[in-house]
């Protein structure tokens, strides 16, 4: 049974549920006719300035090639297109005042920090309290209509984090935007850069991790690997030790893709899960001791850090209105920053009992 965005769970989508590709092929005996009312009578529920800002924006090629809004087609030529889907019924968003931490502001984008535990897209058992619920109230949706008589039917997302993942989000504020940013994520030329708490000592300083992502043959709210890549969708994660602490290590990871629980299933795979990820194995000593006070501490970090260790820390994009490159990049929070620190302290005193021996 096929559910609306709404009714599906929040904590499952990935990027590719934001944007779509579609390939048309012009017939042989097309008569020249401009792109825009071509592309009209072939794609049903797209109007024509989305086509054109779509354009605009790049997202629409043709033969390969960028055009412009005059131009004609032709026969047996070849058209891609990357086009924001759309998000969902606006009758049934309701907007909330959810106060929002935007780090970045203009006429075209916002980014914002969205902290753990927050859910980004209403959903399964989240209909309400979400980012977009926020995010529906600051821009004013759901209450306002727009020239064609039609509620503007959506917020501007282009990708989105796990729940209790943290970290940076981009939304776009108008369809150029939107289209312009959704081209870039298509093509992962976004670049984004997690910080991550893994169990372990990974044997390289810098990897990359190339395996197929898919849902579990078994479990079906959870993912896993496929390296052979006969099932899931490819999925490409790049990482390089920061600092390693015993029996933990902190690592960056850059995404060239956008799959659901990625990097959380990369590391499992690797066989370094994320600290305290109870849906991957990371919510129990995974590397360590058998002592008992070890234990104690690491229950203890637990609760400083009640979720799996993975942030979102910086976003850079090429901006839509300026054609320049905009990064952002936020601190680490408080529960990651407490969790990191424990353990510091945790191989201080290894050290300190060592130079007593």
């Amino acid at each position: 049974m096929q559910h609306d965005r709404e009714e599906r769970s929040s904590d499952l989508l990935n990027d590719e549920e934001y944007y779509e590709y579609q390939y048309v092929r012009v017939d042989a005996g097309q008569e020249p006719v401009r792109i825009d009312k071509f592309l009209m009578d072939r794609l049903s529920n797209v109007s024509r300035n989305r086509i054109q800002n779509a354009i605009k924006a790049g997202a629409i090629l043709v033969d390969e090639q960028e055009v412009k809004p005059n131009f004609k087609v032709k026969p047996r030529q070849e058209i891609k297109l990357i086009l924001p889907k759309q998000q969902g019924d606006p009758t049934r968003l309701i907007p909330q005042n959810i106060p929002l931490d935007i780090r970045y502001e203009d006429d075209d984008l916002l980014v914002v920090f969205k902290p753990a535990g927050l859910v980004v897209h209403p959903g399964v058992g989240h209909p309400r309290n979400t980012l977009v619920n926020g995010l529906a109230y600051y821009f004013n949706l759901g209450q306002v209509k727009v020239p064609d008589g039609n509620f503007q039917d959506r917020v501007g997302l282009v990708h989105r984090i796990d729940k209790e993942t943290s970290g940076l989000l981009v939304v776009a504020k108008n369809d150029y935007a939107m289209n312009h940013l959704a081209k870039q994520f298509f093509y992962h030329t976004i670049e984004r850069t997690y910080y991550a708490l893994v169990w372990g000592d990974p044997k390289y300083d810098l990897g990359t991790i190339d395996a197929h992502v898919g849902r579990h043959p078994r479990f079906r709210d959870e993912f896993t690997a496929f390296p052979d890549g006969d099932q899931g969708k490819w999925a490409v994660t790049h990482y390089e030790v920061l600092e390693r602490l015993y029996y933990v290590t902190l690592i960056k990871c850059n995404l060239e893709t956008g799959r659901t629980h990625q990097i959380r299933v990369h590391m499992k795979h690797l066989g370094h899960p994320l600290f305290n990820d109870s849906k991957y194995g990371g919510d129990e000593i995974v590397k360590g001791t058998i002592f008992s006070k070890y234990k104690l501490f690491v229950d203890h970090v637990f609760t400083l850090l009640p979720r799996h260790a993975l942030h979102a820390k910086s976003l850079g994009f090429v901006h839509p209105g300026t054609g320049k490159f905009l990064q952002l990049d936020t601190e680490l929070p408080p529960d990651f920053q407490s969790a990191l620190d424990a353990w510091r302290g945790y191989v201080e005193s290894r050290k300190a009992l060592l130079d007593k021996q």
